[in-house]
């Protein structure tokens, strides 16, 4: 079955950043856009940002544009999300989820047991 492991997680000051990796195993990686979706406490699930199956297409949620950059290393089946200029309202478990297509936005099938991001002073 399909396996996705998130990581560096944790605690930030504001305007602070965090690289988040997401490592893929157990399918082919690199045909399959991959997605980062978030949940902030008491909240739904906020899809945050995709990129396609050759890494050279993304698309971003406007609250995270030009702030968040996601990217991915097939020769080595990991997904990231490099997390700048932080803030409180960031704060959430973010998910790697992996999607239907090679290119498609929001059509997830499996996710990861998320990685914790909280910014606070």
């Amino acid at each position: 079955e399909v396996q996705l492991v998130e990581s560096g997680g944790g605690l930030v000051q504001p305007g602070g950043s965090l690289r988040l990796s997401c490592a893929a195993s157990r399918f082919t990686f690199s045909n399959f856009a991959m997605n980062w979706v978030r949940q902030a406490p008491g909240k739904g699930l906020e899809w945050v940002s995709v990129i396609n199956s050759g890494g050279d297409r993304t698309t971003y949620a406007d609250s995270v544009k030009g702030r968040f950059t996601i990217s991915r290393d097939n020769a080595k089946n990991t997904l990231y999300l490099q997390m700048n200029s932080l803030k409180p309202e960031d704060t959430a478990v973010y998910y790697c989820a992996k999607d239907l297509f090679s290119w498609s936005i929001a059509t997830m099938d499996y996710w990861g047991q998320g990685t914790q991001v909280t910014v606070s002073s």
